[in-house]
């Protein structure tokens, strides 16, 4: 009885974790950025609006496959529906705060499979390396196929990075490789100066556990599986900021190229604020200026494809929360008669 009202309280706090998630995004609006999402909506193409949210859940379900191809060389198969729900349990965390979702959906996948958490983390961290290095890849292969548009805003902001009176670029690089190195060798001689304290050994343990998360990318059996699922989730990206362009008629003869562009802003601005909430529409909006956008239609599309995109995470979210623990019924009631 006291395991049921357990799991009954813990679904409880995560049902209620996702709502006031959803509550905090929607209340996060001004007026006037509220104002601009229900507009961007009122004069959006609906038709149009169906494939973009498939395509969405297909990068989402790609993302889910390709996390599963790392976790094999750790002896991990988890089902994919369990890692799946997990992803989206995991965005709809870094709606509110970036990176627990991260910490979250580890902990969850950890608890319905059976896994070690740690272990888990080491594969996000590769799959995050990786993303970082194909969206450096990216915004260069958008430099480049459109270096009279985007080659010049780009010089622009570099200019003004090192204007008179702004500390210049290559000394914040230096001063922030410092910071790290002095980092590294203080914590390298606290756990010289205390081997045997607890805590420092149990942040060693998760150490390692990250460790052979890394590992696991040598030994990873389909690495062609990997690369070209990393290719399919990024083209999806871009496939449904173009479609998105035809749901509006200012953006509608908009190519592949200004795609680029909006995908390569827009997700700098996911990193800026939790979800990209208030500086996406924005990101979009500066972006789309560069092909004679006008700033009101450029914000509303900035909501559309932000609303869209959110409204998915949420939606799946909170269905992930409710149906995971019933997806995983059975496997609890035979660990539970086992351990009987």
């Amino acid at each position: 009885m006291g395991k049921k009202i357990l799991s009954l309280l813990q679904y409880v706090i995560f049902l209620g974790a996702g709502i006031l998630l959803v509550w905090w995004q929607l209340h996060s609006m001004t007026p006037e950025q509220e104002l601009q999402f229900k507009n961007a909506f009122a004069k959006a193409n609906y038709y149009l609006i169906i494939p973009v949210v498939i395509i969405n859940l297909l990068s989402h379900l790609s993302r889910s496959m390709r996390w599963k191809l790392l976790m094999e060389p750790l002896g991990y198969n988890p089902s994919l529906k369990n890692v799946f729900g997990a992803t989206m349990v995991g965005y709809l965390a870094n709606s509110a705060i970036p990176r627990l979702g991260e910490v979250i959906k580890c902990t969850l996948l950890a608890k319905y499979e059976n896994l070690k958490a740690d272990n888990l983390i080491g594969t996000i961290l590769i799959e995050r390396t990786f993303d970082l290095l194909t969206y450096v890849f990216f915004i260069v292969f958008t430099v480049i196929i459109q270096i009279d548009i985007v080659g010049s805003f780009v010089k622009e902001k570099l200019e003004a990075s090192v204007a008179p009176g702004i500390m210049p670029l290559w000394l914040k690089i230096f001063i922030l490789c410092f910071a790290v190195m002095l980092f590294v060798i203080i914590i390298k001689k606290i756990f010289s100066a205390y081997p045997n304290n607890k805590t420092l050994q149990k942040i060693k343990g998760f150490g390692s556990g990250i460790g052979k998360g890394f590992i696991a990318i040598k030994n990873l059996k389909n690495k062609r599986a990997f690369i070209l699922h990393t290719i399919f989730i990024w083209s999806m990206y871009l496939l449904q900021i173009y479609i998105g362009f035809k749901a509006m008629e200012a953006t509608a003869h908009l190519d592949l190229k200004a795609a680029c562009s909006v995908l390569s802003l827009s997700t700098l601005a996911m990193i800026v604020t939790p979800g990209g909430i208030g500086s996406f529409p924005i990101f979009v909006k500066e972006t789309l200026l560069l092909y004679l956008i006008q700033d009101s239609e450029g914000n509303a599309f900035g909501w559309l494809i932000w609303g869209v995109s959110t409204g998915i995470i949420i939606v799946a979210g909170l269905i992930s929360l409710i149906v995971l623990p019933y997806l995983n019924k059975k496997k609890y009631a035979g660990i539970s008669t086992n351990s009987q």
